[in-house]
């Protein structure tokens, strides 16, 4: 499966203002959207054959990019809120 499209303007289509903002803004959303960048980037890598995982690690990076993005969308719904 490929992991095209987990960019966050991809994932959060009608939120593009707010996630300009809070990249702007806001230091630990730019922290969130770095760490869901590597952990995206990983899944790929990993998916593709490039690098060696068992079903367990990739199992593992794939909660934490949603745990991620659990914490982007309330981080966009706080900045569309204010």
């Amino acid at each position: 499966m490929s992991e095209t499209g987990h960019d966050l303007h991809s994932l959060f289509p009608d939120h593009g203002p707010a996630l300009h903002a809070l990249k702007l803004e806001d230091a630990h959303f730019r922290a969130l959207a770095e760490q869901h960048h590597d952990v995206t980037l990983e899944i790929r890598r990993i998916e593709d054959g490039l690098v060696a995982a068992s079903d367990v690690r990739i199992e593992a990076l794939k909660k934490q990019r949603l745990q991620l993005l659990d914490e982007v969308a309330e981080l966009v719904a706080a900045q569309e809120a204010a």
